[in-house]
């Protein structure tokens, strides 16, 4: 679980980095997203390096969403008809982990089906990629990004999930270092500083389109 949370948290900040370009206007943005079709290409074929990355993140998915089941149901478990006293009183971030989760993983549904694929909750006039050329490709991501967001129950609920996703990112990075066995007092300090650094940079970042796209600074 350690491991895919690691990998998630790289993956959800990259993701932040390359949604800035939309500051930057939808010629920056768009061409961001067509670098990544035709990246490595003619050595991979076109998208070949996106789907390579969708499927190491669907396996770490499975492995995320599995490894947290167990540890939750092996925990009920042995809890016993007793619970114990005195164990200290747990962080509101640990005691949510589980639910912050599964709401994690309802915004992936939903952020899929509305800005990659475009159905089911895609927003009107939705505009796919189109190959024009060998590695060559009309993308309308930007588009895409402001007319979903332009609507305010979506924009709504994706700065919640931000801030649900810098809260789980936040406790999750302090289960890493225990988990990989960090026991410095200063690793430890500096390990959770960088977590909550990271944490705060994604709510921001991402958290910030939405409102923007509202307000109509990014149109």
């Amino acid at each position: 679980m350690a491991v895919t949370g690691t990998i998630f948290a790289l993956f959800v900040l990259v993701h932040m980095i390359g949604n800035l370009k939309a500051f930057m206007g939808p010629g920056e943005y768009n061409s961001y997203a067509a670098f990544l079709r035709t990246l490595l290409h003619p050595l991979v074929p076109y998208e070949g390096v996106l789907w390579i990355l969708r499927i190491v993140l669907l396996a770490c998915l499975v492995a995320h969403v599995w490894s947290g089941i167990t540890i939750w149901a092996r925990g009920r478990r042995s809890r016993g008809p007793h619970r114990r006293q005195r164990m200290g009183t747990l962080t509101w971030g640990a005691r949510t982990m589980l639910l912050s989760g599964i709401l994690l993983l309802a915004f992936v549904v939903v952020h899929i089906l509305d800005l990659t694929i475009g159905a089911g909750v895609a927003s009107s006039g939705y505009q796919p990629p189109v190959r024009t050329g060998a590695a060559e490709v009309d993308v309308h991501a930007y588009q895409n990004l402001v007319a979903s967001l332009s609507r305010p129950p979506m924009a709504i609920f994706y700065s919640l999930i931000m801030l649900i996703i810098g809260v789980h990112l936040a406790q999750g990075a302090w289960n890493v270092i225990n988990d990989f066995g960090g026991t410095g007092a200063r690793l430890r300090r500096v390990w959770l500083l960088i977590g909550i650094l990271i944490a705060l940079a994604i709510v921001v970042g991402n958290g910030a389109l939405p409102m923007l796209v509202l307000a109509g600074v990014i149109s």
